[in-house]
């Protein structure tokens, strides 16, 4: 034993260990990618992966216009659970709020709501509630319950004894996923991660692998230029990754029975810009690589935090309000807001026409910087 034990350290292990480790303290990329990475996404993770949903976005139809309809209002806002952002004139203004995305659910309080109070009977109000996220809806509806109980109970305390006891009833109307199926939510918003992800990917691997053998550098003795080159290695995985976004939709459709309620042409549009913005992502990255392994460990790196502040599977309402100007720079997060308005709410783009601009700028400005990072290398 004692002599394996001299073999081992007295052999060419120690010398092996010793040339291993200095080779990865003089790597400082591969050391900062392996440090740097999983600490981000940790912190990420516990930001973001948040099941508790707040400042939800709360529409107001006051046709009672008295002091008890007031008071409901302020029961809303004082939970903490809803703002109230604005006041509408009627139900139908509430649900145009609601499908432009200004307002997560809309309360309806009916013009005899005071008259009832008044007379101890029971008062109805209606909560309408963007059903487009189930998960979303149900908490909503679950506050929404539990703020009606209290004021109930303050109003029951408030009444003599030998009065008759006041009620609120609540009527709850899901708009756009009647049925709350989580899956249409997740797998609408899934489909422009794995564009991005995807096509970050393949765009990243078939740039390194070309530098890891040479070819780029016999490609820049052609007469074509750095730019050509470049748009050149775009354009095919453009039109081989588009294939993706049909291949995402039907298995939608097929699986999970997800709705298409308004424009394929408008889906497939941002689908594109989606993987553009991968393909630039992917390119960026190769430009900063010089091996697949390298490749690989920044596409984990930048892959996660583009899924995780998206959207996608946790709603933005329940990160920090200081992570959430993050998301607006974030490609998946305007495409899952157009996937989820197209398919499931039937709107625009009269609606969507924001979330599409912003959509293309990122396109072009990912593209643009990685062709500008291309060129400067190997320029």
């Amino acid at each position: 034993m004692r002599a394996m034990l001299d073999r081992l350290v007295g052999g060419r292990l120690v010398p092996l260990f010793i040339k291993e480790l200095t080779q990865l303290g003089r790597n400082r990329r591969l050391v900062v990618m392996l440090i740097v990475p999983p600490t981000l996404q940790l912190l990420l993770f516990g930001f973001a992966l948040n099941p508790e949903v707040t400042g939800l976005k709360l529409a107001v139809v006051d046709e009672s216009r008295t002091p008890e309809s007031r008071q409901l209002v302020s029961a809303f806002g004082e939970s903490g659970s809803f703002l109230i952002p604005a006041q509408y004139p009627s139900s139908e203004q509430a649900g145009d709020a609601i499908a432009r995305g200004d307002a997560d659910a809309a309360l309806i309080i009916p013009s005899d709501y005071a008259e009832r109070r008044i007379r101890g009977e029971t008062a109805s109000i209606q909560l309408l509630l963007d059903a487009t996220n189930a998960n979303t809806a149900s908490i909503a509806g679950g506050y929404a319950a539990r703020i009606i109980e209290s004021l109930n109970r303050n109003l029951a305390a408030q009444r003599p004894r030998a009065a008759r006891p006041l009620s609120l009833t609540t009527t709850v109307t899901l708009l756009y996923n009647p049925g709350l199926q989580n899956s249409w939510f997740i797998t609408t918003g899934m489909i422009g991660t794995l564009l991005v992800l995807v096509g970050s990917l393949v765009a990243s691997g078939s740039l390194v692998k070309e530098k890891e053998t040479g070819t780029i550098e016999q490609l820049l003795m052609t007469p074509a230029s750095a730019t050509e080159i470049i748009v050149a290695k775009m354009l095919p995985l453009l039109i081989l990754l588009t294939a993706d976004i049909v291949i995402a939709l039907s298995v939608a459709r097929a699986v999970f029975a997800v709705p298409v309620r308004g424009s394929l042409v408008l889906f497939a549009t941002a689908g594109m810009l989606c993987v553009f913005a991968g393909i630039g992502i992917g390119t960026f990255v190769a430009t900063f690589t010089k091996s697949q392994q390298q490749a690989q460990l920044m596409a984990f790196f930048v892959n996660p935090p583009v899924a995780l502040l998206s959207g996608v599977v946790t709603p933005i309402e329940a990160m920090p309000e200081w992570i959430r100007p993050f998301t607006l720079i974030n490609p998946v997060r305007h495409f899952a807001t157009i996937s989820r308005g197209v398919l499931l709410k039937g709107v625009g783009i009269d609606i969507l026409y924001p979330n599409v601009l912003a959509l293309l700028a990122a396109a072009v400005l990912l593209v643009g910087i990685s062709a500008w990072r291309f060129r400067k290398q190997f320029g």
